[in-house]
């Protein structure tokens, strides 16, 4: 389930910003089966997607990891950098090789700070990613758990 156009970098920020972060993206490659982070651990990097595929999963006690989302083509995969305390609120593994523009958090972090205009469109792009995610993760649950016709939004 790739996330809607919206929230990806091509049209989330202005080119001016988005040239600007552009330009402390380092291209990776991810190999299949990589755990990209894992929930509760350090979040000092994120990435957007360029090909492949990233899970993003949650640990469940006594079971494996349940998948709750696939992230695709221009996705960003990592929010938590953004937030305090900068730990992951979920894990995350290259279900596909995956080609990537890696972030180093810090950096960009001390980016937005220098630049309050900067910052406030990084800001808002990653929480309307934020809020897509959360929709989609109620509407996975509603699908999964309500009784017929008990998810529609009034």
């Amino acid at each position: 389930m790739n996330g809607p156009v919206t929230t990806s970098l091509p049209r989330a920020l202005p080119a001016e910003h988005r040239e600007r972060l552009m330009r402390v993206a380092r291209e990776v490659s991810i190999p299949e089966g990589t755990r990209l982070f894992h929930e509760g651990g350090h979040a000092d990097r994120f990435w957007i997607v360029r090909t492949g595929t990233v899970e993003l999963d949650m640990h469940v006690p006594g079971r494996r990891a349940a998948v709750i989302e696939s992230l695709g083509h221009n996705d960003l995969v990592g929010w938590s950098w953004l937030f305090t305390p900068h730990t992951w609120h979920l894990g995350a593994e290259a279900a596909t090789p995956v080609r990537a523009f890696e972030f180093d958090a810090v950096a960009v972090r001390e980016m937005c700070k220098q630049d309050p205009a900067f910052g406030e469109t990084v800001a808002r792009w990653v929480g309307e990613v934020v809020a897509d995610r959360l929709r989609a993760a109620r509407t996975r649950l509603l699908d999964l758990y309500a009784p017929y016709g008990s998810g529609s939004l009034r």
